[in-house]
């Protein structure tokens, strides 16, 4: 997607200053600004199985917009506080409907977060930079698996991240190939 609009970064700060008292992450609006959220693209190889995540080129997944990083925190879509009131915000998430668990960025930097288990764990990356910064230390120089089990590799022309194993992988297996 496109770069996000200076409306729409700041409607999701003003948001999150009016419902949970807090401002959004300055480094999440700054990545914003460079890509304002990912879509999942059409390949036609794919359209059978369909379990290829074209749009998940990071192993934490797809990069949410600002109107659906905000979904699973604002009351104004239904969902409660089963944050425990941490100050975070979500911004990466592997479930295309709607987002059950991911990665989210605060001032105490990047971790994961489920709604289905413990909302919020300790963080893992001290910033989104150090986040990427170890994507792509991962596809440069390794090792494969540095950021966990799931390893990049490439199916059909899309970086994705998964375990080669993976059962969920059914007939694109045999198209997956490792980066390094």
């Amino acid at each position: 997607m496109p770069p996000a609009t200076e409306e729409e970064i700041a409607t999701a700060d003003s948001q999150l200053r009016q419902y949970l008292g807090y401002g959004l992450p300055t480094e999440l609006g700054a990545l914003w600004r460079l890509c304002g959220g990912v879509e999942h693209q059409y390949i036609e190889a794919n359209e059978e199985a369909g379990e290829v995540g074209s749009g998940v080129f990071l192993p934490g997944g797809v990069i949410l917009s600002p109107a659906k990083a905000l979904w699973p925190r604002l009351p104004e879509y239904g969902q409660g506080d089963g944050w425990g009131g941490a100050q975070v915000v979500p911004w990466l998430t592997r479930d295309e409907a709607g987002p059950e668990s991911g990665h989210y960025v605060g001032s105490g930097g990047v971790g994961s977060w489920s709604i289905m288990e413990d909302p919020v764990r300790e963080p893992t990356y001290p910033s989104i930079a150090a986040y990427l910064t170890a994507v792509h230390r991962t596809l440069t120089e390794g090792p494969k698996d540095l950021m966990g089990s799931d390893i990049p590799g490439v199916v059909w022309g899309c970086l994705i991240w998964d375990a080669p194993e993976n059962p969920g992988l059914d007939d694109a297996f045999e198209h997956w190939t490792p980066v390094r």
